[in-house]
């Protein structure tokens, strides 16, 4: 492989925000439908924009309920987000070998720019693409193709890594390769049946898979 590029999720992928993101779907749901929705019912919201999910429940009250779960997102951020094993030396090790790096993601540059800070893996990417920056969220091409052009890079020669299917559709409707993350709270499985070209175990497969000596 020519591979140059690296564009990543963020959310499942490089930072654990899973049990950041269902309490906060739960705290909302509860306020709205007591008792109503469980940890189990709130998977299937990880990874479409908090738009789709609210109007898919309650489409008279969407930007009310994506308040109140950003506020209790925003305010519990730091005590719930966790990192994922290799992932920071993994993106330390790809940028010092002179790797395009970028993320693509479905969060608000906001909410973004404080998990990057947390982990201190804000000084890595090139690029980041946000919500905020798209017309049209994955697993439309759109934001891979921002993201594309930011770097200048050729969709051949990039690989889009993601927990959720929605990362590994827009990386083959933009044309890249992809990988997919064994850690995703769907379950590999689930995530296999969309065809990554790869399935990391842990990040630091990524380096074998580039041919590039850890650090």
């Amino acid at each position: 492989m020519n591979i140059n590029t690296i564009l990543f999720d963020l959310d499942g992928t490089l930072i654990n925000t899973n049990d950041l993101i269902i309490e906060s779907f739960l705290h909302t749901l509860n306020h709205y439908y007591p008792n109503q929705y469980t940890r189990e019912d709130v998977l299937a919201f990880i990874g479409p924009p908090l738009r789709d999910t609210f109007e898919a429940i309650d489409p008279e009250r969407v930007d009310e309920m994506i308040e109140t779960y950003r506020a209790f997102n925003h305010a519990h951020h730091d005590a719930l987000v966790k990192e994922y094993e290799t992932v920071y030396d993994t993106v330390q090790t790809l940028h010092e070998k002179g790797f395009k790096l970028g993320i693509v993601t479905t969060k608000i540059r906001h909410t973004v720019n404080m998990g990057l800070k947390l982990t201190k893996l804000d000084s890595f990417f090139e690029c980041v693409i946000t919500l905020d920056d798209v017309e049209h969220a994955k697993p439309h091409p759109e934001p891979i193709e921002k993201a594309l052009a930011c770097l200048q890079a050729k969709p051949e020669e990039t690989l889009m890594v993601g927990d959720n299917h929605h990362d590994i559709l827009a990386g083959k409707h933009a044309g890249t390769k992809t990988a997919g993350v064994a850690w995703t709270i769907k379950g590999r499985e689930h995530l296999a049946t969309y065809e990554p070209d790869f399935m990391l175990e842990k990040m630091s497969d990524l380096l074998s898979i580039l041919g590039v000596t850890s650090r």
